[in-house]
């Protein structure tokens, strides 16, 4: 892994784990889910040069689909409508919203 896409990690989990008053557990557990969606993205990107801005969109939804899948597993009720909601917001980008 690139140590700037490293670095985008630590940054989404230090994030992630104070909003949502992870465990250690449930950081290590994260830190893994978000580790194979940026490798499922670089992966994307990498079969596809020439992908548009709209099937970037497209792919990201399905990875983000997975990534929940995978957090349901370990995060409690109260930290799942959180992410929940963050990933809510983040589909709103500049006023405009993400349909994925």
């Amino acid at each position: 892994m690139k140590p700037e896409t490293a670095q985008i990690i630590e940054t989404q989990l230090k994030q992630f784990a104070a909003d949502l008053k992870l465990s250690d557990a449930q950081k290590n557990q994260l830190k893994t889910v978000l580790e194979n969606a940026r490798k499922r993205m670089d992966e994307i990107r990498d079969k596809n040069p020439d992908i548009t801005k709209a099937d970037v969109i497209a792919k990201l939804g399905s990875v983000r689909e997975n990534a929940r899948e995978q957090v349901v597993k370990f995060f409690t009720p109260e930290q799942l409508a959180k992410w929940d909601a963050g990933v809510a917001k983040a589909k709103t980008f500049l006023g405009h919203t993400v349909n994925q």
